[in-house]
């Protein structure tokens, strides 16, 4: 059984505070603020078995700053 509305973050940086998170569309990309920036994560066609079941994987592909 599939939990849409939590992923799995794979890849990025080491210390990203949580590997699991609320999706609020799934499929589209998730955004996650980190020391001044944004880590971008990509739907995959992948799932993976957690604690909380078996949630879709969402792969890193790239961090952009916030100016200032």
């Amino acid at each position: 059984m599939s939990d849409a509305t939590k992923a799995v973050l794979e890849g990025g940086p080491d210390d990203l505070p949580d590997r699991i998170v609320f999706v609020l569309t799934p499929g589209l990309d998730i955004k996650v603020a980190l020391r001044g920036g944004y880590e971008h994560f990509r739907a995959t066609t992948r799932q993976q078995a957690t604690s909380q079941g078996l949630l879709p994987v969402y792969e890193w592909w790239e961090r952009t700053e916030l100016p200032g």
